[in-house]
């Protein structure tokens, strides 16, 4: 599949009309329409419709545009393999709103020349594997779990321990408390629908509610963090734990409350991975960076899962 036919058409529908798409590849508006119908030629099938406002995907238009983006992705990571010194380096945060974006965002502020890619995979498995083919560069994981050691050609270091709080509805029986042990949880139900098992996260709460008799629930499809904070505002009997440093927003009416947890102070582990043959040059000051910000870790008065790696 010609990759120029494929970049343009991406463009086009990003653009959501022909013109604009010229406009960015630097072609004419005619040219832009040949590689288009070119490339439905090659599929088979009409990827567009004209409109009155330009050109709307069809519904096969729509089922290859992820595709697509993917193939231009694949394309980029082969070229990149061969000039890594040369292009951003690639972080894995996880997702979005937690605490590895929050340290990313502070490198960035401390680091502004070095460019960066910061991408969000799911699970273990998916970043190691991402990290050995030198697809990324380093990952933000918790790491240890049962059956699950590093390749050995993979590092890791221990770069922070962020305590869960615990988050409730104005009417939980818990609402008004300044902080709540893990005995006091016992009974009540945490609601915690992202929860996946054969996951790094997953394995840390399974053992968190195995040694201190919480009820961990993940029912029911995780339509997201809002989902999750407009049901737990609403619910009286549900909370929901969430790291000290994920950033939230939500409607003033919903009235949640974090509260911190003790009695040990539960904290998730977060470590950096990378690949020790190949890192990226910028790698390096990165991890000084992470290790100028650390604090220390299995400090007194906190939980970890036993098979958390030390470093």
């Amino acid at each position: 599949m010609d990759l120029d036919t494929v970049r343009t058409f991406v463009a086009a529908a990003d653009a959501g009309q022909f013109q604009g798409a010229a406009a960015e590849l630097a072609l004419t508006q005619q040219a832009v329409s040949k590689r288009i119908a070119a490339l439905e030629r090659s599929l088979g099938v009409r990827l567009f419709t004209r409109t009155a406002r330009g050109a709307e995907l069809t519904i096969d238009g729509q089922a290859f545009l992820p595709h697509a983006r993917e193939l231009l992705r694949v394309a980029e990571r082969a070229a990149a393999s061969v000039r890594t010194g040369r292009r951003p380096l690639r972080v894995d945060v996880i997702a979005s709103r937690g605490a590895p974006s929050g340290l990313m965002r502070g490198f960035h502020r401390a680091h502004p020349e070095i460019e960066l890619d910061v991408m969000m995979l799911f699970g273990i498995d998916t970043a190691v594997a991402a990290v050995r083919s030198g697809a990324i560069d380093a990952s933000f994981r918790a790491v240890g779990m049962p059956g699950r050691p590093l390749p050995e050609d993979i590092e890791s270091v221990r770069v922070l321990d962020e305590p869960l709080q615990l988050l409730t509805g104005p009417a939980h029986a818990l609402a008004s408390a300044r902080s709540v042990t893990l005995a006091e949880l016992a009974g009540h139900r945490i609601w915690m629908p992202g929860l996946v098992p054969g996951t790094e996260w997953a394995a840390y709460y399974d053992g968190l509610a195995a040694e201190f008799g919480l009820t961990i629930e993940a029912t029911g499809p995780n339509f997201g963090s809002d989902a999750l904070l407009d049901t737990v505002a609403d619910t009286p009997a549900l909370a929901t734990f969430m790291g000290e440093q994920t950033r939230l927003v939500w409607p003033a009416g919903h009235g949640l409350r974090r509260i911190p947890v003790t009695g040990p102070t539960p904290v998730y582990p977060h470590s950096l991975l990378w690949h020790r043959d190949h890192p990226h040059p910028a790698l390096a000051t990165l991890r000084a960076h992470l290790g100028a910000a650390a604090s220390g870790h299995d400090a007194a008065g906190t939980w970890t899962p036993g098979w958390v790696t030390a470093r």
